[in-house]
């Protein structure tokens, strides 16, 4: 990448950040929550980029200085002392220059939210809802090892076992960030509990990951939604069954509908429902974006296809492969008890490949 571009991006980069400072200051922007908000997420995340671009300027001025030093100086002391130093800084702006050019790739906003995490068992009858139940295992023992707090929202039991639904929500630093590239159809190669002949059958689950809506993301008119109260049913003691604390919200405009009750509690509930159908309400607008992203990029790495089959667990070989990147592991054990982050560090790697690419730093 040209220095000069560098540079010219970095200061365009400045002239924003410098403007946003102003901004977030302002009464009236104060004044106004949502945009106070956006403003502020956009400061935070242009912090980084400021502080390197304050550190590659700085190892510029001193390349400068040290060649200026070797063409004037006589000393050969210090002449072998200023090559030194810029052979040291030499090294150093080829690192930041790398650096910044990930820095520069725009990044997705919605990266920092929370998320939703919806498991369905697909093909396979019961074997599915048995591998959707190894899949809410596998998130649960991941998210427990980033320190994220899960809460169910909703559960659907399989008849032989697993789920045939689960609704988590995940809350943490950069949730969705993580966990996007979960999203679409995981396929499962193995025996089933219920084969008495030992073959090997294919099943499916497929994974939705939701960026959670903050309140200022989406407005809801109250005469918009139709609410109803029932019984909850399935754990939850002696309350179940007898008190109208589940909730059912319906979106009438949109047709969207939205249920919980794993809480005792109805106004619990509601709080609960309506962040979800927030988030569900958001999600038609962001898939559209989505949907752009993916129109133009040829792997399926966090484009949201839902429907594109993502990754294929088996388990007479021990294999995991993904196969938007073509990576094959061979330690499934581990995998399904929860360590994916290396999956995930592999898919974003790539991605960012991909961005830089298209951003034609």
């Amino acid at each position: 990448m040209n220095k000069n571009l560098i540079l010219e991006k970095l200061e365009g980069v400045k002239t924003r950040f410098d403007e946003v400072a102003h901004l977030i200051i302002q009464q009236d922007i104060i004044a106004d929550m949502k945009r106070y908000i956006k403003l502020n997420k956009e400061y935070k995340s242009l912090e980084p980029i400021i502080t390197t671009y304050k550190e590659y300027s700085n190892v510029l001025d001193n390349i400068k200085s040290s060649k200026e030093l070797l063409a004037t100086e006589k000393d050969e002391e210090m002449r072998e002392m200023a090559k030194m130093e810029l052979d040291e800084l030499a090294e150093r702006k080829i690192k930041l220059e790398e650096d910044i050019k990930i820095l520069l790739i725009p990044t997705d906003p919605e990266d920092d939210k929370n998320a939703i995490l919806e498991i369905r068992a697909g093909t396979g009858g019961d074997e599915a809802s048995i591998f959707a139940g190894d899949l809410m295992r596998m998130y649960s023992k991941f998210c427990e090892t980033q320190k994220w707090k899960v809460e169910l929202s909703h559960i659907s039991e399989g008849t032989s076992g697993g789920y045939k639904e689960v609704i988590m929500n995940v809350k943490g630093e950069g949730v969705y960030g993580i966990l996007k590239y979960e999203s679409g159809v995981h396929r499962v190669q193995r025996v089933p509990q219920t084969e008495t002949q030992g073959r090997v059958h294919t099943s499916a689950a497929s994974v939705a990951v939701l960026p959670e809506a903050d309140e200022f993301d989406v407005e809801i008119k109250q005469e918009d939604i139709r609410k109803d109260i029932y019984c909850s049913s399935g754990p939850g003691g002696q309350s179940v069954n007898t008190t109208y604390s589940a909730v059912r919200l319906t979106h009438i405009p949109t047709g969207v509908v939205v249920t919980c009750q794993d809480q005792k509690s109805q106004l619990k509930n509601l709080d609960k429902a309506m962040a979800e159908l927030r988030t569900r309400l958001y999600n038609l607008e962001y898939q559209k974006h989505l949907d752009e992203i993916s129109s133009k990029r040829k792997t399926m790495v966090s484009t949201g296809d839902r429907s594109a089959k993502i990754r294929t667990y088996n388990y007479p070989q021990g294999r995991m492969t993904d196969h938007r990147i073509g990576l094959t592991m061979y330690n499934l054990p581990s995998i399904l008890d929860g360590n994916i982050f290396e999956i995930i560090e592999k898919l974003q790697i790539a991605e960012n490949a991909e961005r830089l690419k298209e951003s034609n730093l």
